[in-house]
């Protein structure tokens, strides 16, 4: 798997953590969800994501969108 495949699965584990949470737990885990989806955003603006950057450094092998 290449670090822009194992990003988007970490993000929609992370939006679906965070609905789940929500209308299980308490309805402000929708924030997770939130903030996932605004780091997505500015990622596809700035090219920085932490995700990515911890997936390098775990061996996964380089994509294109986050080099």
């Amino acid at each position: 798997m290449n670090v822009d495949r194992a990003v988007f699965v970490f993000a929609g584990c992370v939006v679906l953590a965070g609905i789940a949470l929500s209308l299980w737990v308490h309805p402000w885990w929708i924030a997770l969800s939130a903030f996932a989806g605004l780091n997505m955003i500015q990622a596809a603006f700035t090219g920085f994501c932490p995700a990515a950057m911890l997936f390098k450094a775990l061996g996964a092998r380089p994509g294109k969108a986050f080099d």
